[in-house]
């Protein structure tokens, strides 16, 4: 297959990219290598595979460059990865999230139905169950309340992806992820800045009692789940959670993250954050049977693997000063 990705420098995009190589498809990543975090990490990312895919440097805010991707021949699928990410940044700053996660779809929606795309698949989160009380998600579940920005425009960017499959015919495939982790994870979010943090003997933040709790999935788990989505010729629109549907306590994460390191914490605490999901479990029994998902990865596993890629130093990412990551 002929297959975009868009975001394909990120952590779960250049991930994905090297996964349709392996399988022998052709791919264009489109990212515009922004600096909400450091650009050198993206650089990093695609360096296993930029002589294997072509790389365009391009945002999906900007038509004329989304419009020239698509001239640059047919696409089979588009794998809709590229997103402003972050609960709370997207409440400092919730414009941009609409910008980039409602406008920039809008975009690419629009380009891959006036270049007769096949398949569409939109990179979506856990974030847009929000206040929905019962656990574990489902996905014909009614949501009816968001706690961020960020949530509410990956539900909006939903939306948009049944509004096209149903008005023209286009296949779409919305996958829910929950918070994945692993190799090249973003040196921002959880896992890995607390691994950073203790590693460096500065104090971890912990917002709560720890008692908070998440649905860890760890990064080869989801790009099996990407891949068997893309395969999958069900019905024009469908909706995938791809989780491990297990939880684990923010007080346990940081204990697996301690043993791994064979360091302890130093845990300075904090009120509850805005914007903040209680907890998040995934009901992946849709995903088994319809697309093969069939996640392998634990907790108790994945941790010490993402240590020990971070221990090895492959990253090249610069230690914390002062508690904040360069």
């Amino acid at each position: 297959m002929n297959i975009l990705v868009t975001g394909g420098a990120g952590f779960i995009g250049s991930h994905t990219v090297e996964r349709f190589l392996r399988e022998g498809h052709r791919v264009v990543v489109m990212d515009n290598f922004n600096d909400f975090y450091d650009p050198s990490i993206k650089e990093h990312n695609v360096a296993g595979f930029v002589s294997d895919a072509e790389i365009v440097r391009a945002d999906i805010c900007d038509r004329e460059a989304v419009s020239r991707v698509f001239s640059y021949g047919k696409f089979d699928a588009v794998v809709h990865l590229a997103a402003r990410a972050g609960v709370r940044p997207s409440i400092a700053n919730p414009r941009a999230y609409v910008e980039s996660n409602v406008a920039g779809t809008l975009n690419m929606l629009e380009a891959a139905r006036d270049a007769g795309v096949g398949t569409f698949l939109f990179a979506s989160s856990s974030s847009v169950y929000g206040a929905t009380p019962e656990v574990p998600f489902r996905e014909d579940m009614p949501l009816v309340q968001t706690f961020s920005p960020y949530a509410a425009t990956k539900l909006a960017g939903e939306h948009l992806c049944s509004n096209f499959s149903h008005l023209y015919g286009m296949r779409v495939r919305c996958l829910r992820f929950f918070t994945v982790y692993g190799a090249r994870q973003r040196p921002d979010l959880a896992i890995h800045k607390f691994t950073d943090l203790i590693f460096h003997g500065l104090p971890v933040p912990q917002f709560g009692d720890g008692s908070t709790r998440r649905d860890y999935t760890y990064i080869d788990d989801i790009i099996q789940g990407v891949a068997g989505a893309l395969a999958y010729d069900g019905t024009a629109f469908d909706v995938f959670n791809l989780g491990e549907n297990q939880t684990t306590t923010l007080s346990e994460l940081i204990a697996a993250i301690e043993a791994a390191l064979g360091r302890k914490a130093i845990i300075e605490y904090f009120p509850v954050q805005q914007g903040d999901m209680p907890m998040t479990c995934a009901d992946i029994s849709k995903a088994r049977a319809l697309i093969g998902y069939n996640p392998q990865t634990k907790i108790v596993t994945g941790i010490p693997k993402f240590v020990e890629w971070y221990v090895q130093g492959s990253t090249g990412f610069q230690p914390v000063e002062n508690g904040c990551l360069k």
